[in-house]
């Protein structure tokens, strides 16, 4: 039996073109980075991947040639635990059950957010670009260990 070390993911949304510092350095050292859409251009994908590898979807923001090669949804696996990341989580028409779904990322509220339902974790990291009304500027992280996935909300800023 072998033990592999967790798996470290940073889950970002809602950048609208920003990377903050801040997020730069609580991304350093994960594993794979997860962003839920609202990137908003090139250059915030581009700074992510020098830092790890990245899965992204499209966003409702996300307009022009760079955004059409970005698809609506992706479905990754890490480890036994699949992850299905949307931008807008109204427009979630999958069973998820049947299709094996652990977990399922999401932006586009950019209210963070950790619940489980029915046995899958919903992960919304909230907005990670410049502060949009009064709610707080966030992201996420997951950590899959053995099969057991936990999830945190980190502020970026209050």
């Amino acid at each position: 039996m072998s033990h592999r070390s967790p798996v470290r993911l940073g889950v970002i949304s809602d950048t609208h073109g920003l990377v903050r510092p801040e997020a730069k350095t609580l991304l350093s050292g994960c594993d794979h980075i997860l962003h839920a859409g609202d990137i908003t251009g090139p250059e915030v994908l581009e700074a992510l991947a020098t830092i790890a590898p990245v899965t992204a979807v499209r966003g409702n923001n996300d307009k022009g040639s760079w955004a059409r090669r970005l698809r609506e949804t992706e479905r990754v696996k890490f480890g036994e635990v699949w992850i299905y990341v949307i931008h807008d989580l109204s427009q979630l028409d999958l069973d998820l059950a049947a299709t094996g779904i652990d977990v399922v990322i999401c932006g586009h509220s950019h209210k963070s957010k950790i619940e489980e339902r029915n046995g899958v974790l919903f992960v919304n990291p909230g907005s990670a670009g410049p502060r949009r009304f009064k709610l707080p500027v966030s992201m996420a992280e997951l950590t899959i260990d053995d099969g057991l996935v936990s999830a945190r909300i980190i502020q970026l800023q209050p």
